[in-house]
C-alpha cells in the first residue's frame, strides 16, 4: 500500500526528506488524479519554474519511490511520460536528467523600465566606500582562524551586547586609534548604526527626554530615526566652525545632542575646541547625552586625526562607531560606547527582540582587529582616497578655479560651494553626464531656517581607481561656468 501525508486540505505531499540528486526537494503532489498524475504535474511544475535546473540528475525511481513513500512502478511510469514529453531525459549510465532548453529571449528594450535606461554610469552620492576594494584575502584569513579558534557556545543565541572578543579588541583599538576611554563591558555590538541610534533614541524617551539637538545639516534618515523614537529634533545651526553648540543653553527640557565632531555631515568641518569643551560643559550641568557618531573618523590626510569628543567626557557621550566606511556596509557591524548610567537600559531594550549581528562575523572582525589587518586596510584605504582627493582638489583648481571646495581634511567626499541659484541645475547637468551626485539643500533640516547656501556633495570614495579620471571629467562638464 503506498504512503502519503495528509496537508490540512486533505490533499498529499512528499515527505520533506525528498532528494534530488542528494539534495532535498519539496514536491506537492495534492490535486485530483491520483498520486502518479500528482507526481507528474509536480515534476513538470519543478522544471517549468526553474527550480529543476537543465542537467540537474534526478533520483533513480527505487530512491525517489522510497523517498516519497510510493510504489517504485508509480515513479518510473511518471519519468516515463515526462521523457516522452520532452521534460527529462534518461540515458543508460546517465540516469534520468531534465532536459536541455532554449534559455528565453530578454526583454526587448522598449519593454525595459526607464530606471534601468537612465540609470547613472558613476554613483558620486555619499553614503558608502568603495567597497571593490574590500580586503577579501585578509579577511577570509581572519575568518579561517577565528572559526578554527571559536569557542562551542559562540554558535549559540548568545547574547544582547555582543561578543567578548570584539568588544575586548575594540577597547583596545579605539583607546588607541581614537582616544575612546572605556572597557569591553561597557561596548554594544549593534546590526550598523541606525540600529545603534533607534536604541538610543527609545532609550532617551524612556528616560523622559522629549526633545534632541540635531545638527541642521545631516542626512535626513538619522532625523528620521530620531522622529520614530519620540523626540523632536531641534536643529542647531552649523557653520565653518561646527554646530553652534551654544544655542543648546536656554533650552528648557533640552537634554540630548546629536553630532557629528570629527568631520561633520555633510559639511566636512570640525567641531572648534572652544565648542567640543562647550558641549561638554552643558552635558555636564544639564545631565544630558551627547551621541558622537564618528562615522570616518579613521579618514584624516592632512594632519592627524581629531580625537573623539567622548574622551572629554565619557559619562556623557554615546560613542557610536561603525564598519561602514573603513571595510563596507554590508558586514552590519557597529557599537555603541555607553556610559556606564545607559549600559543597563539598552540592553534591557536589546532584550525585547532587536536583532543582533552574526557571531562568526563578530569573531571575524576581533581577529581582523588584534592581527593588524585592520589597521593595514585603513592605511592603504587612506592613501588611495588621498590619492582621488587630491586629483579631484587639482583638477578643479585647473578647471573651475571660481568654485570653492571645502570639507576636504578628512572623509570621503568633498563640498563643492556653488553660487545660489545653480544647485539644481547643476545636479540635472551632472545627471545628463551619467552621474548622480546630491546637492547640499538636500540635507538641511526641514526645521532649520532657510539659507542661500548652495553646493554640492562629492563622494570621490566610490568609483574605482581605474574610472576616476573619467569621473572628474564628466563632472568637470557640469559644473557652472565663471561669471
Amino acid at each position: 500500500m503506498e504512503k502519503s501525508w495528509a496537508t490540512p486540505a486533505g490533499g498529499v505531499v512528499a515527505a520533506p526528506g525528498c532528494r534530488v540528486g542528494g539534495a532535498d526537494l519539496h514536491l506537492d503532489l495534492s490535486g485530483p488524479g491520483g498520486v502518479r498524475a500528482a507526481l507528474i504535474r509536480a515534476l513538470r511544475e519543478a522544471v517549468r519554474s526553474g527550480r529543476l535546473a537543465p542537467g540537474t540528475r534526478l533520483p533513480s525511481s527505487r530512491s525517489l519511490a522510497a523517498d516519497l513513500g510510493l510504489a517504485r512502478n508509480t515513479v518510473a511510469d511518471a519519468y516515463g511520460e515526462l521523457v516522452a514529453e520532452g521534460w527529462l531525459t534518461a540515458r543508460q549510465g546517465s540516469g534520468t536528467r531534465v532536459a536541455q532548453r532554449a534559455a528565453p529571449r530578454p526583454p526587448s528594450r522598449r519593454t525595459l523600465p526607464l530606471r534601468a535606461a537612465t540609470r547613472p554610469l558613476y554613483d558620486l552620492r555619499t553614503g558608502t566606500a568603495d567597497v571593490s576594494a574590500f580586503p577579501r584575502t585578509a579577511w577570509l584569513t581572519a575568518a579561517r582562524r577565528a572559526l578554527s579558534a571559536a569557542p562551542s557556545e559562540a554558535f549559540g543565541y548568545g547574547d544582547g551586547q555582543g561578543r567578548p572578543e570584539l568588544r575586548t579588541a575594540l577597547a583596545d583599538y579605539l583607546a588607541r586609534a581614537r582616544g575612546v576611554r572605556t572597557d569591553p563591558d561597557r561596548i554594544v555590538l549593534c546590526a550598523g548604526f541606525m540600529q545603534g541610534l533607534a536604541l538610543l533614541g527609545r532609550v532617551l524617551r524612556k528616560r523622559g527626554i522629549r526633545e534632541t539637538g540635531v545638527e541642521s545639516y545631516g542626512l535626513w534618515h538619522h532625523q528620521e530615526t530620531v522622529t520614530r523614537a519620540g523626540l523632536r529634533g531641534v536643529p542647531l545651526t552649523v557653520d565653518r566652525q561646527g554646530a553652534r553648540v551654544q544655542e543648546l543653553d536656554g533650552r528648557k527640557g533640552l537634554r540630548a545632542v546629536l553630532l557629528t565632531p570629527a568631520h561633520q555631515f555633510p559639511t566636512g568641518v570640525s567641531l572648534h575646541p572652544d565648542r567640543r569643551t562647550a558641549v561638554v560643559d552643558w552635558a555636564s550641568r544639564v545631565g544630558g547625552v551627547i551621541v558622537e557618531d564618528d562615522y570616518d573618523g579613521e579618514f584624516r590626510y592632512d594632519r592627524q586625526p581629531v580625537g573623539a569628543l567622548q574622551g572629554l567626557a565619557p559619562e556623557h557621550v554615546v560613542y557610536c562607531g561603525t564598519t561602514s566606511k573603513s571595510l563596507a556596509p554590508g558586514l552590519r557591524l557597529a557599537w555603541l560606547v555607553l556610559p556606564d548610567h545607559l549600559v543597563g537600559d539598552v540592553l534591557e531594550l536589546r532584550a525585547t527582540g532587536e536583532w543582533g549581528c552574526g557571531a562568526l562575523d563578530q569573531l571575524t572582525l576581533a581577529e581582523f582587529l588584534t592581527s593588524g589587518a585592520y589597521d593595514r586596510h585603513v592605511r592603504s584605504m587612506r592613501l588611495r582616497y588621498r590619492r582621488r582627493r587630491d586629483q579631484l582638489v587639482a583638477a578643479l583648481a585647473e578647471h573651475a578655479p571660481h568654485l570653492r571646495v571645502s570639507g576636504i581634511a578628512a572623509g570621503l567626499h568633498a563640498v563643492l560651494e556653488l553660487p545660489p541659484g545653480t544647485e539644481r541645475e547643476t545636479v540635472r547637468a551632472a545627471a545628463w553626464q551619467g552621474l548622480a551626485v546630491e546637492g547640499l539643500s538636500r540635507f538641511r533640516h526641514p526645521s532649520a531656517p532657510e539659507t542661500d547656501r548652495e553646493g554640492l556633495i562629492v563622494a570621490y570614495g566610490t568609483p574605482p581607481d581605474h574610472a576616476f579620471s573619467g569621473v572628474l571629467d564628466a563632472l568637470l562638464r557640469a559644473l557652472p561656468p565663471a561669471e
